[in-house]
């Protein structure tokens, strides 16, 4: 379920004897209520350029940006909690205690690469970021022995983009057959059969204003498998899968993996003339993609799942 309008929520998995968390702050509901909106800084561009030799002036380079920072000022209240000041005290203690345990992210943080993910809806529209807690800072206060203590608390994001809360899941089978044509013998009038529908097969639609990254999933029996976007790049397999076996192709940045039934790595058999898995974002709009290679039974297909992705929330 996406968060409440306004609402935040903070997740990730455990990891052995660290505890996962899901975490909803941002309203008054929750007890960790937002003092002033999220603030999101965006890094310095890493810019790339040099001087022009022996000229005036620059000649600019390729430009790379950082993660953004979004940063929270959080009022924990647990006035209502108990009637003594003794009890909110304590209970504020506890809820401060519950909010440091989820930012402070042990189960993710002690993973290479692994982020945790932080959901909100805004405007009617449910985004997530990918990355990790940083900063938590509970504020020294006089009211925290009546039940209230403010927070600041910051998240980095991988790449500072937003992504659409619901995942989308497109299948493409093996070569599909054209979807309507001429039926035989022909006999006048001519007529179509087939179902007319405005999508062909493999054709799939992004929304969205930033290229986004597609997660491929190739399920056997095929062998020699190639994954084209048409005009855009083709990446092939050197092997086989039998009935039963898949290949997950992950481009993400806190992935960038290709794994055999969730385990073997199999990026050595990616095909020369592949693209770089940082090459492998799809633009929004309609695209066509396919799959290609040998088998029997025709029943190989795979599926690409994406989200949408935003410049800004």
């Amino acid at each position: 379920m996406p968060p409440a309008e306004g609402e935040w929520i903070l997740s990730y998995g455990g990891n052995g004897i660290m505890p996962g968390a899901t975490l909803t702050f941002g309203s008054f509901r929750s007890g960790y209520y937002l003092l002033d909106e999220v603030d999101i800084t965006y890094g310095d561009i890493d810019a790339g350029d040099v001087p022009m030799p022996r000229q005036d002036g620059i000649r600019f380079g390729l430009d790379y940006r950082p993660g953004a920072t979004l940063t929270f000022e959080i009022g924990v209240d647990a006035v209502d909690r108990a009637s003594s000041r003794l009890g909110r005290h304590g209970a504020v203690l506890d809820r401060v205690s519950l909010l440091a345990q989820a930012w402070d992210a042990e189960a993710v943080r002690s993973r290479f690469a692994t982020p945790a993910v932080l959901s909100t809806t805004q405007g009617g529209r449910a985004r997530r970021f990918f990355g990790r807690p940083r900063k938590f800072a509970p504020a020294a206060s006089r009211l925290t022995r009546q039940g209230y203590t403010p927070v600041v608390a910051s998240f980095v994001s991988v790449d500072g983009i937003a992504y659409d809360d619901v995942e989308q899941v497109a299948r493409v089978d093996l070569n599909p057959a054209p979807h309507r044509g001429l039926a035989g013998p022909l006999t006048t009038p001519l007529t179509m059969t087939g179902t007319a529908s405005s999508r062909t097969p493999g054709e799939i639609v992004l929304g969205g204003n930033r290229p986004t990254w597609p997660v491929i999933t190739i399920r056997g029996p095929i062998s020699q498998p190639v994954v084209e976007v048409i005009g855009r790049w083709k990446l092939g397999l050197d092997l086989a899968l039998g009935v039963g076996e898949y290949v997950v192709i992950d481009p993400r940045p806190w992935a960038r993996t290709a794994l055999r039934n969730g385990g073997a790595s199999v990026a050595g058999a990616i095909t020369r003339g592949s693209p770089l898995m940082p090459q492998m974002r799809l633009p929004p709009g309609r695209l066509d993609i396919v799959l290609r290679g040998s088998d029997a039974t025709g029943t190989a297909h795979m599926t690409v799942a994406w989200r949408d992705a935003f410049s800004y929330m």
